[in-house]
């Protein structure tokens, strides 16, 4: 499902403000608005999933996408109701690879160890490299690689994350952390049945990254801008990425971080812990 993308002007994030004590009373929907007006797909190939009429199947493409879409997002909402129903709060945690995210990850486990009980799903394509970083910290993990039985997808989406739930202690757990598989798109595209959505960005990538790439920085409720300390040693302008990221979300929170110094990974910790109450 890599190559198959949600049409880019359209909101895919979810508003979950609500009260994620124990004993919640919440309507989770499927999140999204398909009441767009579009021409339809038969005769353009054009939905809210995009425009593909310049391939020769673009009509079948259409689709295969909504059927796509539709199982994702009632899976989505499946998870979300189990993560209710155990009064867990979940965050899914995107990035491009190299961002820094498992090393913010395991930080924030030590930093929350004792304070919060955190489960983690963690998404790679192969390997358990990452999950083996993020043991010793009492979190319980439940690895995916997508390389088996999942076709190798460059992103989790809900049928995934359902697959994992049966390896966490959900209802010995406050919070489940979902660090998805590092890239800059497809991550974004899919619900995966979290109740918010936070992006580590490195200043490495540069500035220009919210306009080449505004799926993820548009789906964002927090963005960690992260390996701030490097930034001396780097041909790179904050405020000019502060503006073409306002430009893409307006909304967005954003905290100022570096794992390796630990400047923000508190107030990183305290946005996490106000989630669930």
């Amino acid at each position: 499902m890599g190559r198959f993308h949600r049409h880019d002007d359209h909101d895919h994030s979810h508003d979950h403000g609500h009260d994620h004590g124990h004993g919640h009373d919440h309507d989770h929907g499927h999140g999204h608005d398909h009441g767009h007006d579009h021409a339809p797909a038969p005769g353009g190939a054009v939905s809210e999933h995009g425009d593909h009429s310049g391939y020769a199947t673009g009509a079948e493409r259409v689709v295969v996408l909504e059927r796509i879409f539709e199982e994702n997002d009632q899976t989505a909402a499946a998870n979300r109701r189990d993560f209710d129903a155990a009064g867990v709060t979940a965050v899914n945690l995107m990035s491009s690879p190299g961002a820094g995210k498992t090393t913010v990850l395991a930080e924030t486990l030590r930093r929350l160890q004792g304070r919060r009980r955190i489960g983690v799903i963690e998404g790679d394509i192969e390997t358990s490299i990452d999950a083996d970083r993020l043991n010793g910290f009492g979190a319980a993990i439940s690895l995916i690689n997508t390389s088996k039985g999942f076709g190798g997808e460059c992103h989790l989406d809900a049928p995934m994350v359902r697959s994992a739930l049966p390896r966490l202690p959900l209802a010995e757990l406050d919070l489940v952390i979902i660090e998805n598989v590092g890239n800059l798109v497809c991550p974004a595209e899919f619900d995966v049945g979290a109740h918010a959505s936070a992006m580590v960005y490195s200043v490495t990538e540069g500035e220009e990254k919210p306009l080449k790439y505004p799926v993820m920085f548009r789906a964002a409720q927090l963005v960690l801008v992260n390996k701030v300390d490097l930034i001396p040693h780097l041909d790179y302008d904050l405020e000019t990425f502060y503006r073409n990221l306002r430009s893409v979300n307006p909304d967005v929170v954003t905290i100022e971080t570096s794992a390796r110094t630990g400047q923000g990974i508190d107030r990183w910790c305290e946005w996490l812990c106000a989630l669930g109450r």
